[in-house]
C-alpha cells in the first residue's frame, strides 16, 4: 500500500463530493475540514475541489438549494479563517441528469493545463476572425473541454458539443471503413462534422490531433465562407501544434 503522505505529496487536486441531498450532508463537513487542513500540510499546491452533488437537479426549491451551497461555503471558510486563511476551495454544483458532472470536472482539469492562457488567447482569436458564438477544445476521450474562449459558457451550449463528438465517433465505428473494407479509427486528424441547428446556428466540430477536437457554434449566415473558417481553424491548429511541441522541448 501506498501511504497517504506519498499520495498526497505527488497530488495535483483533490476532489471531494459531497451529497447535499441528504438531509445529514452537514456530517461530512468536519471530515472534509480535517482531509483538506492534513493535505495542505503536506502539500501546499494542491488545488481544493468540492463538488456539491445533487444539488442543482429538480428535487428541492431553489431557496433550499441556497441555503445548503451557502451553508457549506460558510462552514468551510470560517474553519480555516480561523486555522489558515491561505487554503483556497473551489465549489462546482453536480448532477447526474446533465452536463455539470464533465463542466466541473473542465474546469477542475484546465487549472492543470500550464499553457492554459496560451489555448484561450488562441480561440479569442478564432472567434472574433470568424465570428464564431462559441468553441471549445475538447478532449475527445472524456469529453472534457481544456480551453475555451472568453465567451460565458452556456452549459447547453457545451453539452450540444460534448454530443457531436460522441456522434462522429459513433457513426465512423458503424460506417467508417477504407477502399479495402477494413474499419478505420474512428477519429482522426481529418475528422470533422457539420451539423445545422433549427435556430440558425452550425454545429462545427474539427479534429486539431488524434484525441482533441475544435467544437464551435457559429451563425449559418457566417459559415458560408467555410473555406475561410477553415483557413483559419489550420491556421489555430499550427499554434496548436507549436505550443505543445515548445512544451514538450522545454520539458525535455
Amino acid at each position: 500500500n501506498i501511504p497517504i503522505n506519498t499520495i498526497f505529496k505527488n497530488c495535483s487536486t483533490l476532489i471531494y463530493v459531497i451529497d447535499a441531498h441528504e438531509a445529514d450532508y452537514e456530517d461530512a463537513l468536519p471530515k472534509l475540514v480535517d482531509t483538506i487542513t492534513f493535505a495542505y500540510n503536506i502539500n501546499k499546491n494542491i488545488h481544493f475541489e468540492v463538488f456539491l452533488h445533487k444539488l442543482d437537479g429538480d428535487f428541492m426549491s431553489e431557496e433550499t438549494k441556497n441555503e445548503r451551497q451557502q451553508g457549506i461555503q460558510n462552514y468551510v471558510s470560517s474553519e480555516f479563517a480561523e486555522s489558515n486563511g491561505e487554503v483556497l476551495v473551489s465549489y462546482h454544483l453536480t448532477s447526474i441528469y446533465d452536463h455539470s458532472s464533465s463542466e466541473a470536472f473542465s474546469k477542475v482539469i484546465q487549472k492543470l493545463v500550464p499553457q492554459l492562457p496560451t489555448l484561450n488567447n488562441l480561440l479569442d482569436i478564432l472567434i472574433s476572425s470568424c465570428n464564431i458564438d462559441k468553441s471549445f477544445l475538447i478532449d475527445v476521450v472524456t469529453k472534457l473541454y481544456i480551453a475555451t474562449d472568453s465567451n460565458p459558457v452556456d452549459v447547453h451550449k457545451y453539452e450540444l458539443c460534448s454530443d457531436l463528438v460522441d456522434v462522429i465517433i459513433d457513426v465512423s465505428y458503424i460506417y467508417g471503413t477504407n477502399p479495402d473494407g477494413q474499419t478505420i479509427a474512428p477519429y482522426d486528424r481529418n475528422s470533422s462534422s457539420v451539423i445545422r441547428l433549427n435556430n440558425g446556428e452550425v454545429l462545427y466540430l474539427r479534429a486539431v490531433s488524434n484525441y482533441l477536437a475544435l467544437v464551435c457554434l457559429i451563425r449559418d449566415e457566417y459559415f458560408v465562407k467555410r473555406a475561410l473558417v477553415d483557413y483559419n481553424i489550420d491556421c489555430f491548429r499550427s499554434s496548436i501544434e507549436k505550443v505543445f511541441k515548445e512544451t514538450k522541448h522545454h520539458n525535455s
